[in-house]
């Protein structure tokens, strides 16, 4: 049996653009992906049913028996009873919208275009846990990372840190080769997850929930308050509170980063800084691709959304509730707008469309930095992205 986590046209939309380049299953939200939770929960592999410019990347399994899954639900021990109990033909459903299905890889595409209608439903009746945009991932990332800190601790024995630390609390886990010098961690306001061979520089102030991926870096003298998600292999600094960096990027310096996301292989310069809250207290507003219009968060702070690939010079100053699309290159004399678009290079009346072929030169020489290969399919995707979003720079 396999997990297939799907979504379509709609719910891919509503998370641009953090996934014009995953699927909305491979968002980080806690310490794991979507993916990788419900693999952990079920104990099951996991591929994915998405845009076929993605599937390359993130192909569909080829395991006969299915359970079929919306990809922004994230999972809990209630859900995930009900789910793997499913029969072939069976749906569930919370009586208004499809949850998960039972059945067979090669019926898939027709039942997501039929909705299941043929299926026998099967109500669930508990509160479920979505993402339906991109603020939801910071907004409830302190209620998943410590979901995902008990399961991924359940039954396992913490690391030790160096004598040299102030350790407040006891809800933190270190793994094997994390490290950490003259810093101080406070868990009682939330748990504290330190993954494998992750280190914390001299004079950090770090108060859970916190997590940070395998092989990143707290640079010194940063202040980590809550709710706060560092992805694998990247490099932070400064003040963080209340937001998610998915993986491989750079928020190395000072400056103030809350209440937003950030994607994978980006880097933020030297002193940059987001608000998060409007002077006149009122709800934020957030670009929405599909209608190319303002959406009202509700939120009273909400700060950054950036995809994946985009950078920004030192002294860089977001407003709140600025929208970055993919391969943006952010530098200028005046304040950002609250929508650049994918692959602009530049800001305002002097901005420009970043050409393909230099920014695969940089992509290039990002990945190199962390032994990667930048091959056809990472460049098949950006290629298809940059069509995409043509609308969106026109």
């Amino acid at each position: 049996m396999q997990i297939v986590l799907y979504d379509d046209n709609e719910l891919r939309v509503n998370f641009y653009p953090l996934s014009l380049t995953r699927p909305v299953a491979d968002l980080r939200v806690g310490i794991l992906t979507i993916a990788e939770k419900w693999s952990k929960w079920l104990k099951l592999p996991v591929s994915y049913l998405t845009a076929e410019y993605l599937q390359t990347k993130y192909p569909l399994g080829l395991e006969e028996d299915v359970l079929l899954i919306k990809a922004n639900i994230c999972p809990d021990e209630a859900l995930c009873e009900h789910v793997i109990s499913l029969k072939h033909s069976e749906k569930l459903s919370d009586g208004k919208a499809f949850i998960a299905a039972r059945s067979k890889i090669t019926e898939l595409q027709r039942l997501k275009e039929s909705n299941f209608e043929d299926y026998k439903s099967v109500d669930y009746t508990r509160s479920i846990t979505y993402i339906n945009y991109p603020e939801d991932i910071f907004r409830i990332n302190g209620y998943e990372l410590r979901k995902d800190f008990d399961l991924l601790t359940e039954g396992r024995v913490s690391g030790t840190l160096s004598s040299t630390n102030t350790i407040i609390g006891d809800h933190i886990f270190v793994e094997e080769g994390a490290s950490a010098e003259c810093s101080t961690f406070n868990s009682l306001k939330g748990p504290i997850y330190l993954a494998k061979n992750s280190e914390i520089w001299e004079g950090c102030l770090i108060r859970g929930s916190f997590a940070l991926g395998e092989n990143s870096q707290v640079k010194m003298g940063a202040k980590i308050y809550s709710n706060v998600t560092v992805g694998p292999s990247s490099r932070v600094g400064g003040e963080l509170n209340t937001c998610v960096i998915w993986g491989n990027s750079s928020k190395g310096h000072d400056g103030y980063f809350g209440s937003g996301v950030m994607g994978e292989w980006c880097n933020w310069g030297a002193d940059t800084n987001n608000s998060n809250l409007k002077n006149n207290y009122k709800s934020v507003k957030l670009y929405h691709y599909g209608s190319k219009q303002y959406r009202n968060t509700g939120l009273q702070f909400c700060g950054l959304i950036m995809g994946d690939h985009s950078k920004c010079a030192i002294n860089t100053a977001f407003n709140t509730g600025t929208v970055v699309g993919v391969g943006a290159s952010i530098f200028g004399s005046t304040m950002p707008p609250t929508f650049i678009p994918d692959f602009s290079w530049g800001i305002s009346e002097n901005a420009e469309v970043y050409e393909l072929n230099k920014m695969f030169e940089t992509t290039e020489l990002v990945f190199d930095r962390r032994n990667r290969k930048f091959d056809h399919v990472e460049k098949s995707i950006l290629e298809e992205v940059f069509q995409i979003t043509d609308k969106q720079r026109t």
